[in-house]
C-alpha cells in the first residue's frame, strides 16, 4: 500500500466523519435521538473530554477550561507522532494490515482533533436549539470545540433481578458509551493491531532480519 492509497482512505473517512458530526450538530437539539431499531439509536451528546466524557479536572487541581486545552494541544501532538509512524511504515514498505491499520487510527484521531480546535469557534451551542455553522456567536474559540458523538447501541436494555445484591433492581444497560465515526475508525485500527499483531508486523520483522544478515555478512 502507498501513501496515495493511505491518503485517499484517510480523506474517505474523514469526510465520512465530518459530514455526519455536522449534520447530527445542524439538525439535532442537543440530547435528541432518532430510534433506528430498538438496539441501535442516533443521540446527539457532545464530549468535552477524553474517552467516555473523562476529564482532566476530575483528576488534577486544574479548571475545566485549562483542562480542555491541555487535552487539546496533547491530541495534536499526538496527531504528528501518528503521522510520522505511518509515514514511516509506507516508506519502510510494512505489511498493508500495519498500514490499514495506522491509517485508521490516524484518520480517527485527526477526525476527533478537528472538533477539538474548531467546532467551539465556528458553532453555536445546541442546549434547546439546533445549532449554526459558522454562527455569529459560537460557544467557544479554537482548541475548546467538544467533540460530536451520536452513535448508541443500547443492545440490552433491562434491569438487574431483585434478588441480586447491591444493584437488584437497578437499570443494567449494554453497551452503554456514545461514539462517532473517529471513535470506530481508532478502535478498529487498534483491533487490527491486536487481532493480526503477527501479520501485521511480520514484515517489520523480516526486513529487520535480513538488515541485521547483510550486517553480519
Amino acid at each position: 500500500m502507498n501513501i496515495k492509497k493511505s491518503v485517499l482512505f484517510i480523506l474517505l473517512i474523514l469526510i465520512i466523519d465530518q459530514w455526519s458530526k455536522i449534520y447530527i450538530k445542524t439538525h439535532f437539539v442537543l440530547g435528541e435521538s432518532v430510534e433506528v431499531f430498538n438496539w441501535f439509536k442516533i443521540l446527539f451528546i457532545e464530549n468535552e473530554g477524553a474517552a467516555w466524557g473523562a476529564k482532566l479536572s476530575d483528576v488534577l487541581p486544574i479548571s475545566d477550561n485549562i483542562g480542555k486545552l491541555v487535552l487539546t494541544v496533547f491530541r495534536l501532538f499526538a496527531i504528528f507522532g501518528i503521522g510520522y509512524w505511518l509515514f514511516d511504515v509506507i516508506k519502510k514498505k510494512a505489511s498493508n494490515t500495519l498500514i490499514w491499520a495506522v491509517s485508521l487510527i490516524f484518520a480517527g484521531a485527526l477526525g476527533n482533533i478537528l472538533d477539538s480546535v474548531f467546532y467551539g469557534a465556528i458553532f453555536n451551542e445546541s442546549y434547546n436549539e439546533v445549532a449554526t455553522l459558522f454562527s455569529d456567536e459560537p460557544y467557544g474559540k479554537l482548541f475548546y470545540g467538544k467533540v460530536v458523538d451520536m452513535l448508541y447501541f443500547p443492545m440490552v436494555d433491562s434491569t438487574w433481578p431483585t434478588w441480586m445484591p447491591m444493584v437488584g433492581g437497578q437499570n443494567f444497560r449494554f453497551f452503554e458509551p456514545v461514539f462517532n465515526i473517529a471513535d470506530t475508525a481508532i478502535s478498529t485500527g487498534v483491533g487490527i493491531l491486536l487481532v493480526f499483531n503477527k501479520r501485521a508486523f511480520n514484515k517489520e520483522e523480516e526486513t529487520s532480519a535480513q538488515e541485521v544478515e547483510s550486517l553480519q555478512d
